[in-house]
């Protein structure tokens, strides 16, 4: 099976499906999908309002799974989310829930406000996640829960609430939409108060899913093992620290990764991946980012390199255009013009990626140009 299998085109459909209608939130859909192709659990970090029930409703419906939502309080009953006793069943002496429309049959859950589970929804919440099993009375529920996605607008800081945030594989910070989308957030309001949200078209079935689940584990991860341990022990130099159950699952994250962007064999690009595994409290999540981007080559990593020795390359360009002719300064010149086209010549080859070739070989071809031009000035 070749990297570009044909077997990854409806999960890369639905990754572009699920982010489509919504302005700035690509990294949210992304959570969604590595949450949803791992058959882990997530939870959105962020103030109301900014499409994280959307997109997990939408998630849903792509893949055809049965949802189940629900806002938690602190008062929340385990009835409202597990359905209640059978009355019926129990005057026969048999103790049953009628769990039609409730959580123990769900595929997909959105649970907002998720660290607002009192005791007695958080134990139950805890097998679920990690078991897959509701313990109720004395009957144990198999539930074909697929995914949890949960929402909070704060970190919990609770002792109690650790063991369900560890079990949260993915943890993503929710901001608001940068301003240079604004214009393109208030035309997709204004189309949505207009039209509605409209009707959304299956790309895949929750069959389909399973058969991507079963092949993450056909994806090569060994050229990235050893960084990856590299980055773990960075993180905790760093004073970040990752439970042992979060080292494990993360190359299943790589894996789905990769999947998603059409590869059966792991790059550096998906140890990105760790931006959404290993932060803790709302601090880390940019301070995690930065280390990433330190020390992994990634695409975004090269192209922001390339944009850099760009701006160097401008201003160059506009004192070459001033300088006289024989000026003594356009020897200088061209000699760091010939450093920028060799360094970015091996940035381009320090990652296969077609947008970074295309952006390396623009700017090459404008470096060529303006040595031209000092070669005209100076006469060559």
């Amino acid at each position: 099976m070749s990297g570009n299998a044909p077997e990854l085109v409806k999960l890369r459909r639905f990754l572009r499906e699920l982010q489509a209608p919504f302005v700035g939130r690509e990294e949210e859909a992304l959570v969604i999908a590595l949450a949803l192709l791992t058959g882990e659990h997530a939870v959105l970090i962020g103030e109301p309002g900014t499409a994280k029930s959307a997109l997990v409703r939408r998630a849903a419906q792509l893949v055809q799974a049965r949802f189940f939502k629900y806002l938690l309080t602190k008062f929340t009953e385990p009835s409202e989310l597990f359905g209640p006793l059978d009355i019926a069943a129990l005057k026969e002496g048999v103790y049953r829930r009628v769990t039609k429309g409730k959580l123990p049959e769900a595929e997909l859950a959105f649970l907002d406000e998720i660290f607002n589970a009192n005791s007695a929804v958080l134990n139950a919440l805890l097998s679920i996640l990690q078991e897959r099993v509701l313990y109720d009375g004395y009957t144990e529920i198999k539930v074909p829960l697929w995914s949890m996605i949960g929402a909070s607008n704060r970190v919990p800081e609770e002792p109690e609430l650790e063991a369900l945030y560890d079990r949260l594989l993915f943890r993503h910070y929710v901001r608001p939409v940068k301003e240079e989308l604004w214009s393109d957030l208030l035309d997709a309001a204004w189309a949505i108060e207009q039209e509605g949200v409209g009707s959304v078209e299956p790309v895949m079935s929750m069959d389909d899913l399973r058969e991507y689940n079963k092949l993450l584990f056909t994806v090569d991860l060994t050229p990235i093992k050893s960084q990856l341990i590299r980055l773990f022990m960075v993180l905790k130099e760093r004073r970040i620290h990752l439970t042992d159950r979060r080292k494990g699952k993360t190359l299943k994250a790589i894996a789905a990764h990769a999947l998603l962007n059409g590869r059966l064999r792991a790059s550096e690009d998906d140890l990105m991946v760790l931006k959404y595994i290993a932060p803790r409290d709302i601090d880390d999540f940019e301070k995690i980012e930065t280390i990433l981007l330190e020390e992994v080559r990634t695409k975004d990593r090269v192209l922001r390199e390339i944009k850099e020795i760009e701006a160097n390359v401008k201003s160059i360009e506009r004192l070459v255009e001033m300088a006289g002719e024989f000026d003594p300064r356009l020897i200088e010149y061209s000699k760091s013009l010939r450093i920028a086209r060799n360094r970015i010549d091996n940035l381009a080859r320090s990652i296969d990626d077609e947008e970074v070739a295309r952006e390396a070989e623009k700017l090459i071809e404008t470096i060529e140009k303006i040595l031209d031009m000092i070669s005209y000035k100076l006469n060559l």
